[in-house]
């Protein structure tokens, strides 16, 4: 398609002669298309053409050179210049390239690049909640659009499966094992035995030593801490597959902390020829106060165990060596932010060629919390993902029996509203903010919801039962949807690509979330205001055309977050 944006920034470009990518980097959308389709701000070259931003605008119009064929007019509002682009030739581009193209928005401007997606990575031996629910639906999102958009794209489910939280488990088991079947109900026994360890290492400190002790021994292969690590972690996987196969997620890594253990030692020997690594107390630290990092980053605990740190920086040298990253994402909470600003200017010591330590970025979110307050698995306050699910589903069902009683496959359709009203939860709102848990919210099927853009799909495909066959691009008169309902479905249309290229940019998902609501919206604003079966064959045509368009690129869009599409509900 006809990069509009791009047009005009060259067209400017050739006037003042500016960079054309800068220009184009300052292009607007307005919100009311009574502005145009694209509006430059001139106030953005007010300083380094030193004129007033009306003055700029005056004198780009005056002489810039336009092409009729594609800019139908151009106006200055104050200090900005509206273009309106041939409704027409929008149409044309859009629906044509949505018939030619069967993954459209698709792109290859990734291709040679290699991104790495670090997310999910729950903990062990604990239940999984909706904290690694977000973490878990943020990554996918970002994976599956950075590999829309043509980049290799590589998941890794990086297992909280080391550290001294282990210790303690095995201490606990120690003390109480024998009370225990971990036949039945493992997570929710591993839990408990977790909260009652974690509260004696409270009142006793020689417990919470005879914990980092258990760790030491497992790092170096003591066969009674092995093996029943290694049973924890099977029994752990169990769970977690389950609840990945209901969320329709697969990794292409499971290495969790401790594939990097006997990785570690090449980290601090590297550290060490750096000059940098410091003994502390017995310890091993960097200190990083002359990057203005005020805490010193610690690399081995004083009894030669290694900390989630020094795993890190091992997994950034086998990931650099292994797949050639040119970004390396961590989908991590951030109360994680000093530990990522630390290992990322560690990592600088370690010799690597600047590409990698370029790339390392921490795609920060913020917690899930109750009503009431924050989770904490050591105080037992935590809502369990596959309970969430469940929940979801049957109420789905409730609302769905209720509102159409005789409709076949309920499970299904149930499965994919309930599920997919969880992810659009999950994904809809800026992920820097903390989100409140509350069911009431989270499975409302009113407003801006998972289940609204699911209806709004499943209101196309009804459309489309009730014509013979959609027909094809040029059959149709472009003239019939010439309106304003029918226009603005077209704009949005053609901003789907640039849509996903805002996600990865800004590495934000609920851009696309809040782009399938606005379509949505649009579509539900077309139907209302025109009759798409009408007599006029021609009018017929491109109205079906263009509800055909909506379902198509709503699928994928839903799709790329995660959410599957009912064809009925």
């Amino acid at each position: 398609m006809i990069n509009f944006k791009a047009k005009i920034a060259e067209t400017i470009a050739d006037v003042t002669k500016i960079n054309k990518e800068e220009l184009q980097s300052y292009m607007e959308i307005p919100k009311d298309s009574k502005n145009g389709d694209y509006a430059f701000p001139c106030f953005r070259l007010a300083k380094e053409l030193k004129k007033a931003p009306p003055v700029i605008a005056s004198e780009i119009k005056e002489n810039m050179k336009i092409d009729s064929e594609i800019i139908e007019k151009v106006e200055i509002v104050g200090g900005y210049l509206n273009f309106y682009i041939h409704k027409k030739l929008i149409a044309q581009e859009v629906l044509n390239e949505i018939e030619n193209n069967e993954n459209y928005g698709k792109s290859e401007i990734g291709k040679g690049k290699n991104i790495i997606v670090e997310y999910s990575s729950p903990n062990i031996a604990k239940p999984f909640h909706i904290g690694h629910l977000r973490n878990t639906l943020l990554g996918r999102a970002l994976y599956n659009v950075y590999q829309y958009l043509g980049y290799h794209t590589i998941g890794i489910n990086h297992l909280g499966d080391y550290g001294t939280q282990f210790g303690k488990m095995i201490e606990g088991y120690k003390l109480w094992g024998e009370e225990y079947n971990l036949e039945e109900n493992p997570i929710e026994q591993l839990m408990e035995i977790y909260i009652r360890i974690n509260n004696l290492c409270k009142e006793d400190e020689q417990v919470l030593e005879n914990c980092r002790e258990n760790f030491r021994l497992l790092e170096e292969g003591d066969k009674y801490c092995v093996a029943l690590w290694n049973q924890i972690k099977d029994l752990s996987m169990i769970e977690f597959n389950r609840i990945y196969n209901m969320l329709g997620i697969e990794f292409d890594s499971l290495k969790g902390e401790a594939f990097y253990s006997d990785k570690i030692p090449e980290v601090i020997d590297l550290l060490e020829k750096s000059g940098k690594l410091e003994e502390s107390e017995g310890a091993k630290i960097i200190d990083l106060e002359e990057k203005g990092i005020h805490t010193p980053c610690l690399i081995q605990k004083s009894n030669g165990s290694s900390i989630y740190a020094s795993r890190d920086l091992a997994a950034i040298l086998y990931r650099a060596r292994n797949y050639d990253f040119d970004k390396c994402l961590y989908v991590v909470a951030y109360e994680q932010n000093l530990h990522f600003k630390q290992i990322f200017e560690v990592a600088k010591l370690l010799g690597l060629d600047e590409k990698y330590t370029n790339g390392l970025e921490h795609i920060s979110y913020g917690m899930v919390r109750l009503a009431t307050g924050k989770m904490s698995t050591r105080e037992g306050t935590v809502i369990k993902v596959e309970e969430l699910l469940k929940e979801a589903i049957q109420r789905a069902k409730v609302i769905i029996t209720q509102k159409n009683p005789e409709l076949e496959e309920k499970e299904e359709v149930a499965k994919k509203v309930g599920i997919g009203a969880v992810i659009f939860n999950d994904l809809s709102g800026a992920r820097i903010k903390d989100e409140i848990f509350d069911w009431n919210t989270i499975l409302n099927f009113q407003g801006e919801t998972g289940p609204y853009i699911q209806y709004t799909y499943v209101r196309t495909k009804s459309v489309l039962e009730k014509v013979n066959k959609v027909p094809k691009f040029k059959e149709i008169n472009l003239e019939k949807i010439a309106d304003e309902s029918s226009q603005n479905i077209i704009k949005l249309l053609y901003h789907f690509e640039e849509t996903l290229r805002q996600v990865t940019n800004k590495e934000e998902p609920c851009i696309l979330a809040r782009y399938l609501i606005d379509l949505s919206k649009a579509f539900s604003n077309f139907y209302n205001e025109n009759k798409i079966m009408v007599d006029e064959k021609e009018l017929q045509d491109a109205r079906v055309y263009l509800t055909y368009s909506v379902g198509k690129v709503l699928k994928i869009g839903a799709g790329l977050l995660g959410i599957q599409m009912p064809n009925k509900m």
